[in-house]
């Protein structure tokens, strides 16, 4: 396990919501006089620069806009409840989800993704509370108290693939790769065809670290993505960091996820696909404050705010930023990825000639291929 992160307060203190994009005044100064408090519980450090962070600089906008914040902390996801058995994190789980309803919180946000056994069992136990996290929980099972959100940024990376196509010369991208689950395969294909929409020669190598937070797997997997000819570098890892550092220091550009990592990559970094939880935030404590329920899941993208590119950096050559700027106004409208006919890596067809998959097709979410342009296995 990760040594003790710092808090949420002290991730974003200097870190101002100009840099980040988002803005202070999230409605009318008339709600700001009604308290109100929201609880964050992250299952990584809220420094990873990534996934965690996107949610620390939700809160700090939150915070910006008149709403109490408080937080839980780093608390390790477990798979021991079920089972039966509590080790002293299981424990410290459980209870920091009831210290966050203890502080005032009626609203609790977590960074978990999936079914999340405390944070069901917390629902339970304070069926008055909402509880959000980050995935489509939908059936009958789920509490009522209970939903989710999910970013589409698949988009992101299509983004990131147009402008990365842009900027490479050796035509051979590399995308270093957590676990193969259906959220990770469907961004790497979409950045695979963000590079084939700006050029056709460009091909995708990933290679999967077997976790999303680990150093020395991430710095190994840059490195040998690297040494096989790939000058351009992305990821999907919960904590970007490294990877991203490490093409840095071999001299080749870097696309991010989850959070802007330009400051990380301040020769090569082109742009990144960010999540933008924010508004959408905003939205459900206005909700609440009304007496109106929360949707049961809530899904968007560029069009609905949820998902931005990070600010160009300097890796970015003055083509490939006119051609993202393109790829995001198409991605606003609701322009589809997938158009057939496509293949995966294996020559099975995925998207037959004539069908096309828009933004909110449940085909993506479910999805367990590479496709063709891709060097790498699923399984």
């Amino acid at each position: 396990m990760p040594g003790p992160s710092p808090t949420r307060r002290q991730i974003v203190k200097g870190l101002t919501l100009a840099a980040t994009g988002l803005a202070p005044a999230l409605w009318p100064g008339a709600a700001r006089a009604e308290s109100f408090t929201v609880g964050l519980v992250a299952i990584g450090p809220w420094d990873d620069w990534g996934w965690n962070q996107s949610f620390a600089a939700a809160g700090a906008a939150l915070e910006a806009a008149g709403v109490t914040v408080v937080e839980a902390g780093y608390l390790p996801e477990s798979t021991d409840y079920d089972s039966g058995r509590y080790d002293a994190e299981t424990r410290a789980y459980a209870q920091a989800l009831d210290g966050l309803v203890a502080d005032g919180a009626r609203l609790v946000l977590s960074t978990s993704f999936g079914h999340d056994p405390f944070l069901w069992a917390a629902a339970l136990r304070h069926p008055s509370v909402l509880f959000r996290q980050t995935s489509a929980l939908e059936d009958d099972a789920t509490p009522a108290n209970v939903g989710s959100q999910n970013a589409l940024i698949n988009q992101g990376h299509y983004v990131n693939g147009v402008a990365a196509g842009l900027c490479t010369r050796t035509n051979m991208l590399g995308f270093v790769a957590g676990l193969p689950v259906a959220p990770v395969l469907l961004n790497i294909n979409s950045f695979l065809l963000g590079a084939r929409a700006s050029n056709p020669q460009a091909s995708v190598r990933v290679l999967f670290t077997g976790g999303w937070e680990d150093e020395v797997h991430d710095a190994a997997t840059t490195n040998a993505l690297v040494d096989a000819g790939c000058d351009v570098i992305t990821c999907h890892l919960d904590a970007p960091k490294v990877a991203i550092e490490t093409a840095e220091a071999r001299g080749v550009k870097t696309c991010g996820h989850a959070f802007n990592q330009n400051p990380l990559a301040p020769k090569g970094y082109i742009t990144g696909a960010d999540y933008h939880w924010a508004d959408l935030f905003a939205t459900f404590v206005q909700a609440v404050r009304r007496g109106e329920a929360l949707p049961k899941f809530t899904v968007g993208g560029y069009d609905k705010g949820m998902v931005r590119s990070s600010p160009f950096g300097a890796g970015a050559t003055p083509v490939a930023r006119t051609a993202a700027r393109e790829a995001i106004a198409a991605m606003t409208r609701g322009q589809p990825i997938f158009v057939g006919p496509i293949r995966d890596n294996k020559g099975k067809e995925r998207v037959p000639a004539g069908t096309t998959y828009g933004p909110y097709a449940n085909e993506l979410q479910r999805t367990d291929y590479l496709i063709e342009g891709v060097i790498g296995s699923a399984s």
